[in-house]
């Protein structure tokens, strides 16, 4: 599903990603493990498109990015705290954003709400909805259009024990369907219940994969 070839990254004259090759097969969640400042979040952010390498390249299902596409297609992602309009509720949110690619339609948000444990009913604003929703709510908006490929940046951030979970469930489920998980986290247990498989970076180096 992703294949990454000889990746480097310098901002600044600072090396942020240094030599990376790795391929992340389909149908896996994957985790990736490291210190805060190691990379992980930039290495994330290269595969999306998000920001360009100096050097190397990133494909996804396929395709070149930067190339033969500027992001992949069909992904959802998480990658840092999500951003959504404060004075609009959780579902008039999604809907916005799914009326952009006209992938899922009211009752296709109304269910994935439901799946990650939130009411699409509730008229609360966004910007009154504590850090575990507004994370539930991030999810929602990554797999409403049914991805084949999810990017998660540290998804457990601010859920209760009971919201940690249930997550990890519903990844898991996802997981049985064939979709692609690469996920970042810094919770040990997290990386333990849920990957098929393990890397770590360190200040930028791919140290270990397992």
């Amino acid at each position: 599903m992703i294949k990454i070839q000889g990746l480097s990254l310098t901002i600044k004259k600072t090396e942020i990603l240094k030599n990376i090759t790795i391929s992340f097969e389909k149908g896996k969640i994957h985790g990736l493990i490291g210190r805060n400042g190691s990379g992980k979040t930039m290495l994330m952010k290269c595969i999306c498109g998000f920001v360009r390498p100096t050097s190397g390249v990133v494909h996804v299902a396929g395709k070149q990015i930067g190339k033969d596409c500027d992001f992949p297609e069909n992904i959802g992602i998480i990658i840092e705290t999500p951003g959504f309009i404060p004075y609009y509720s959780g579902y008039k949110n999604l809907k916005l954003l799914a009326d952009l690619n006209h992938k899922a339609n009211g009752e296709k948000i109304k269910e994935t709400m439901r799946q990650v444990g939130l009411d699409p009913a509730l008229k609360r604003h966004v910007r009154k909805y504590s850090l575990g929703m507004r994370q539930r709510l991030g999810l929602a908006q990554a797999i409403m259009e049914d991805p084949d490929l999810l990017i998660l940046d540290e998804p457990m951030n601010g859920l209760d024990k009971e919201g940690v979970a249930d997550m990890r469930k519903y990844l898991l489920h996802l997981r049985e369907q064939g979709k692609t998980i690469l996920l970042a986290s810094h919770s040990a247990e997290d990386i333990a219940v849920l990957c098929d498989t393990v890397c770590e970076i360190d200040k930028g180096v791919l140290t270990a994969c397992q």
